[in-house]
């Protein structure tokens, strides 16, 4: 399953963090540095690790933990990875799967968190593979795509301007995708009987089963 979240930056969080991207302090560098060897002739972009970057990635974490939707789909336990990627005109990265583990961390969700205007550049749309098809992505500045990693992936080739992004990587407290799918079903009903005429003994049996569940599955 394929999430979006709308607004995990504001505009003007968005336009700090591309001033510091855009700054020398970011340090951008060619991807295939970090590209395992089955990849590396797929895998055209930038990725930087410098201050500026690693600030960026600091305060764009600081904002998915506040993010409420965020914590109810992935459970995130640990972000084993978090990179500034950027993909200029000829760049691209062909189809993929993420490793299982990075630095010896299980990975279990993954994500892209857009920086750039749609508008303002052609291509770059991320296409995760699913039974029902190829989805393609390109998504507002500030929003974000969230997707199990072992989805196979890519992103199309950028023809014009510049595609910024946040691309990470979660490690979530319940390991299956199917367990994570139930608790959100529950967290979302739990949020729809609130402010109803539902009666708190309803909403507390249900409350008491979606945390039954967690401590049952949960790893810690």
């Amino acid at each position: 399953m394929i999430f979006q979240i709308a607004d995990v930056l504001t505009p003007d969080q968005v336009a700090e963090a591309r001033a510091k991207l855009e700054s020398e302090m970011a340090g951008f560098a060619s991807g295939k540095a970090t590209a395992g060897w089955y990849v590396k002739d797929l895998k055209h972009n930038d990725q930087a690790n410098g201050p500026a970057a690693l600030q960026v990635i600091a305060d764009v974490k600081q904002a998915l933990l506040a993010n409420t939707a965020f914590r109810s789909i992935a459970r995130p336990k640990d972000f084993v990875k978090m990179l500034a990627s950027r993909y200029q005109p000829g760049m691209a990265y062909g189809t993929h799967v993420d490793d299982a583990l990075m630095g010896g961390k299980r990975t279990d969700m993954s994500f892209t968190l857009f920086l750039a205007d749609p508008a303002s550049y052609d291509g770059g749309e991320l296409v995760v593979e699913g039974n029902d098809g190829d989805n393609a992505l390109k998504l507002p500045a500030g929003a974000l795509v969230l997707y199990p990693t072992t989805s196979l992936h890519r992103v199309n080739e950028v023809t014009r301007g510049e595609r910024l992004a946040i691309v990470g990587w979660v490690r979530s407290f319940i390991r299956s995708q199917e367990q994570r799918d139930v608790l959100l079903d529950l967290d979302q009903v739990i949020a729809g009987l609130a402010g109803t005429a539902a009666d708190r003994a309803t909403t507390d049996r249900i409350f008491k089963v979606r945390n039954v569940l967690t401590r049952m599955w949960a790893e810690d």
